[in-house]
């Protein structure tokens, strides 16, 4: 008997864990949540199980929407216990202050090095690791110390969202976040995320899958050849840090992961190239040959599988252009043509956005607002784009019209942490303590850009 409570406790818990994962998932506006989340929570322990949903909830600063939980479940009206609990939630929320959103900053990374003796091995893609890419170490002491400094992750699309007036006219304003008094909001981008050909072998991961959980994971090959999955790259390890760390992220948000598609997305060959056996580049005729039963196919599905995954996790998607575009030194034809590929070789994996991060920070245009002159703006916003991101050293820059919500974003990687503690740039000393992050496996000095 004793062996069957243990199970049965297991059980229990399993359910619970569940009913939080769907949470993830199935959040709505205004903290309005589905019924059916405080009833999985019900089956899963009963008022034990409703209560640790909402204060994992209100852990994440959606005090309305554990207190809609509490309200929503069997028994609440008789409950001395869920009534307090939901007063202190609305208590927390009263002490709670207004963010200015004009002054959240984006940071944002690459692809993680997960072997740094690989990555940095003196051939001629190291100097390029060691400039724009950041180590696992590196990362996992970033986030440690952002959160210690009561940095919070907020979503792109929490600082600004459309909204539609009496007349049914649309238009951009600003969103309230709401946050205790010393946490202090900030945005997460990774560019580049579909594992490029050219990474093959230096101690990157190679693509993401999901776990038995369903939640995303990186695949490995370590340089004997094993195949290991895990947290090697930045979704994952924020994941698992912020399960653990919940007050780390504003309601369950996550990053964005902006996709070029030249090379597929996420690790998967899915460009319409690698079906076709057209205009292939050397990288992607020689993974053909090493893979004679590739199948484009089952690769397509099993992309579509892994984005629906991370959305779920709570990852949203943006373009970073199919071709890795110069947004303003193309032409406008340019533009078009690699939208279009964007629209019909990327968007039907992952799903259309109205999100894009310019590919190396590439602009349409200056720090003055975007104008109907512009004809690469006029295009894009005819494309449905309503958020654009370019890259500023600056610690914050935020440009919001009725039309667009603009951001600067700033990179987070060896060069510019580097030329922080040799020259004192003091672009990153308001999240981190540089010289405790560095790892000491990145050869110095960091090439300047253009190097």
């Amino acid at each position: 008997m004793k062996d069957r409570g243990v199970i049965l406790t297991g059980v229990c818990l399993l359910l619970l864990l569940a009913a939080v994962h769907r949470y993830d998932i199935q959040g709505t506006e205004d903290g309005e949540r589905e019924t059916g989340i405080s009833q999985a929570a019900a089956q899963a322990g009963g008022k034990k199980g409703i209560m640790e949903e909402a204060n994992l909830l209100a852990a994440g600063y959606d005090y309305d929407g554990a207190v809609s939980l509490l309200k929503k479940a069997p028994g609440y009206a008789e409950s001395k216990e869920m009534q307090e609990a939901a007063a202190k939630y609305l208590a927390r929320k009263e002490d709670c202050r207004p963010a200015d959103v004009e002054k959240i900053p984006h940071i944002f990374y690459h692809s993680l090095i997960a072997d740094t003796s690989r990555a940095f091995d003196g051939d001629s893609r190291e100097g390029a690791y060691n400039q724009v890419m950041t180590t696992v170490s590196e990362f996992t002491k970033i986030m440690e110390q952002m959160y210690e400094r009561g940095y919070v992750l907020v979503r792109l699309k929490d600082l600004a969202g459309e909204k539609t007036d009496e007349n049914g006219r649309t238009y951009m304003a600003l969103e309230e976040i709401l946050l205790p008094e010393g946490k202090k909001p900030y945005v997460l981008s990774v560019d580049d995320l579909s594992y490029y050909h050219y990474m093959d072998g230096d101690g990157f991961a190679s693509k993401i899958v999901l776990d038995g959980d369903g939640r995303p994971k990186c695949q490995y090959t370590a340089a004997d050849g094993t195949v290991t999955v895990g947290d090697y790259d930045v979704v994952p390890l924020l994941d698992s840090f912020l399960r653990e760390h919940p007050d780390g992220a504003y309601k369950g948000a996550r990053g964005t992961i902006a996709l070029t598609g030249y090379n597929g997305v996420l690790g998967y060959r899915t460009d319409t190239a690698y079906e076709t056996g057209e205009n292939l580049d050397e990288d992607q005729k020689k993974f053909l040959e090493a893979n004679p039963d590739f199948n484009y196919e089952n690769e397509v599905q099993n992309a579509r599988a892994v984005a629906e995954g991370l959305k779920k996790d709570g990852w949203e998607f943006a373009s970073h252009t199919w071709g890795h575009l110069r947004a303003y030194s193309c032409s406008y034809q340019q533009m078009v043509e690699d939208t279009r590929k964007w629209k019909t070789r990327v968007a039907p994996i992952v799903g259309d956005t109205d999100v894009i991060i310019f590919a190396f920070g590439e602009d349409i245009g200056d720090w003055h607002p975007y104008t109907q002159e512009n004809e690469k703006y006029r295009f894009l916003k005819s494309q449905g784009y309503r958020y654009f991101c370019n890259v500023d050293s600056n610690t914050s820059w935020v440009q919001i019209t009725d039309e667009y919500l603009r951001q600067g974003r700033r990179n987070v990687d060896g060069y510019r942490m580097y030329y922080d503690m040799t020259e004192g740039t003091n672009k990153l000393s308001d999240l981190f303590q540089v010289e405790e992050v560095f790892d000491p496996a990145r050869p110095v000095p960091v090439p300047p850009m253009g190097e």
